[in-house]
């Protein structure tokens, strides 16, 4: 097969499943180098594959804006189909993705067997994700396997585009806070679900446990509107220094490449870190097949999980359910440990 070929790529989920899809990105790159390569996504993480240079384009499913409803759907199908796409990877299974591809008239469509409209793809490979026995890089890698792209993930590289002007931005930051580059602790208390965020008051205690031990200065990060980040902020004194919301996510990545590590509830941006090579500890306060450290941990040497143990008594399926027996399994000491572990290896 030529590989002159003008190939779509869709993972249109969150941070973390776009940075890990990278992988498979750069591996569709390596085996079809002369490839025209367009990625679609969600406009909300648009710039962890702007400037990408294994793409050519990269498009966005504007759900909340002009891709919204019944209208939005076929404005995003008449462009899929005016770009005349050969072939199309599904990474991210919605029937939504899958029915856009089959209207768009995409001759070729890979991605995952199940039952959200998969039997409109022509390659059908078997999704067994739920089950979480392998890495969700290696899931992505597989699809590529299947069809006989050598893609071992051993050999995985997730790409990211660093900005020169979020390089200067996050260099003046250091300086306006008199910080030297990789003396930062960077800690994120927040993710999407109130399942996987690591009590407030731990992370406190965790905090003021680093500050006795260490001379570094550490940092807050995560949305301004983080109930999470803003309960830890008020249990801190005033050497924390409050980042929440000030950073587009192509300035945090300048700022976690400035960083010595990132202590993290189960997030993005753990995996935007473990993508730079920054030491990264995640806390695991989830852990069930498909939401596990298996499948969701950051990849890479310079990474430690503190992960609560799998009892079974309760589903994490749906995104909101807390149970407090969780979130309070996991100790100060345990993720110190694993901080201190980590610090001394890198």
């Amino acid at each position: 097969m030529s590989d002159k070929l003008n190939i779509l790529i869709i993972r249109t989920d969150r941070i973390g499943d776009v940075v890990l899809t990278t992988a498979a990105v750069h591996a569709i790159r390596e085996n079809y180098p002369n490839a025209r390569l367009t990625m679609l996504v969600a406009s909300s993480t648009r710039e962890l594959v702007e400037g990408n240079p294994d793409l050519d384009e990269v498009i966005f499913d504007d759900r909340e804006g002009k891709n919204k409803g019944f209208i939005g759907f076929w404005k995003q199908v008449a462009i899929l189909r005016a770009k005349k796409f050969d072939w199309v990877f599904v990474f991210h299974t919605k029937r939504r993705t899958n029915l856009a591809c089959f209207l768009a008239g995409i001759p070729r469509r890979t991605g995952y067997k199940n039952e959200k409209y998969g039997f409109l793809l022509t390659e059908k490979i078997m999704d067994d994700r739920e089950a979480g026995i392998k890495h969700e890089a290696q899931y992505c890698l597989d699809v590529l396997n299947a069809i006989g792209i050598p893609a071992p993930l051993a050999e995985a590289k997730c790409v990211l585009p660093v900005r020169v002007e979020c390089e200067e931005w996050a260099d003046k930051w250091l300086l306006g806070h008199k910080i030297e580059k990789n003396t930062v602790l960077l800690i994120n208390p927040s993710a999407s679900d109130p399942g996987r965020q690591w009590p407030a008051e731990r992370f406190a205690a965790l905090i003021k446990d680093l500050q006795k031990k260490y001379p570094y200065s550490i940092a807050v990060i995560g949305a301004k509107n983080s109930d999470a980040a803003q309960r830890l902020l008020k249990l801190v004194d005033r050497k924390v220094i409050d980042v929440t919301g000030q950073t587009s996510m192509s300035q945090l990545i300048s700022l976690l490449r400035r960083s010595r590590m990132l202590i993290s509830n189960d997030t993005g941006p753990v995996h935007v870190a473990a993508a730079l090579d920054v030491p990264v500890v995640s806390i695991f306060t989830r852990n069930e097949p498909g939401i596990n450290p298996e499948r969701w941990r950051p990849l890479g040497e310079k990474t430690r999980i503190v992960v609560t143990p799998y009892k079974g008594d309760i589903s994490f399926r749906k995104a909101k359910v807390v149970d407090a027996s969780y979130l309070n399994a996991i100790s100060v000491e345990s993720v110190a440990e694993a901080v201190d572990a980590l610090l001394k290896l890198c």
